[in-house]
């Protein structure tokens, strides 16, 4: 199922602010294409679920107020690890009751361009997401439909240094509750949406080279969309991934003085690329996903490319 675009582009944003006159960047790491095909439910019914994530992404520019700018240089690396647990119990509208437990491990790197003080490998903050996922919808030839809504809190419980540019954690609560589904054009066709709200607290230790006592990121939207074709039954499917976010906020810093500032940042992505599905079993699955960013504003602009492996238990 999950979360974040992740530690990526917090670390990303937390460059660029360094190098640039405005010091804005500071959205949080979230679901940006981490998740693709069939989102609407877990592939194989209630029970325990193990899902890893491989990600690279990497950028060597960022867009500020729409003109693209050389000489960000980030490689970053995340490994995240996610625990689901769906049950087969009802408790709301017939929702059945679960819980998402996501932990990150992230290794960022620099050009020679960025060489900037890093905290950059190790745990990051954890994510929490109690959930709602609601049984296929039946037609006369298979599943029509499926939905969940999962209301997800990261917590800032990952390494963390204010003398740092680059850390694994942001410091900061973040609450990004979502919809997910999955609609079956045909029996081999079918189209998936997710869409998220974003909700960021303070962080009240920013990195010391913004002169402020504190910062608040700006809330957001952002969604990831997929649509896939079953190429082989029940083996594979192919077909195309995307994402996008837009800042819907303003970020604010208070100084030292007690004075708001506000950073008139608003950030804005999307990304689209070519991704498959391979099923091993009806209880292994491995997606491949890769996305080329464009459209961007106030963030680093790159690519990206995720493997994720299912298991269910």
């Amino acid at each position: 199922m999950e979360k974040f675009q992740y530690l990526v582009v917090a670390a990303c944003v937390v460059i660029l602010a360094t190098i640039s006159p405005v010091f804005a960047y500071l959205q949080p790491s979230v679901n940006l294409g981490f998740t693709s095909f069939m989102d609407g439910a877990p592939p194989a019914g209630p029970g325990f679920y193990f899902v890893e994530y491989v990600q690279y992404y990497t950028a060597d520019d960022f867009t500020d107020a729409g003109f693209p700018t050389a000489g960000a240089d980030v490689d970053a690396w995340v490994s995240l690890n996610q625990f689901i647990y769906q049950s087969n119990t009802p408790v709301l509208f017939n929702g059945k009751w679960g819980l998402n437990v996501m932990v990150p491990v992230v290794s960022l790197n620099s050009g020679p361009d960025t060489s900037l003080p890093e905290n950059s490998s190790g745990v990051g903050d954890i994510l929490v997401g109690p959930y709602l996922q609601w049984d296929p919808i039946m037609g006369a030839n298979g599943p029509v439909f499926m939905h969940r809504v999962e209301f997800q809190m990261i917590f800032p419980s990952g390494d963390y240094d204010d003398d740092k540019v680059l850390n694994p954690g942001a410091n900061a609560f973040s609450f990004n509750p979502y919809w997910a589904g999955t609609y079956f054009i045909t029996p081999k066709w079918t189209m998936s949406g997710r869409f998220h709200y974003l909700w960021n607290g303070e962080n009240d230790d920013p990195f010391v080279g913004f002169g402020l006592d504190s910062v608040q990121a700006g809330e957001a939207v952002h969604a990831n969309f997929a649509t896939s074709y079953e190429v082989l039954p029940k083996q594979l499917r192919l077909g195309l991934n995307g994402y996008w976010l837009k800042q819907i906020g303003a970020t604010e810093g208070t100084t030292q003085a007690g004075a708001t500032v506000d950073m008139e940042d608003e950030e804005m992505v999307f990304a689209i690329g070519p991704g498959a599905l391979v099923s091993f079993s009806p209880n292994t699955h491995l997606f491949l996903n890769a996305y080329w960013e464009t459209e961007t504003d106030c963030r680093p602009e790159g690519e990206r490319f995720v493997v994720r492996l299912v298991h269910h238990f």
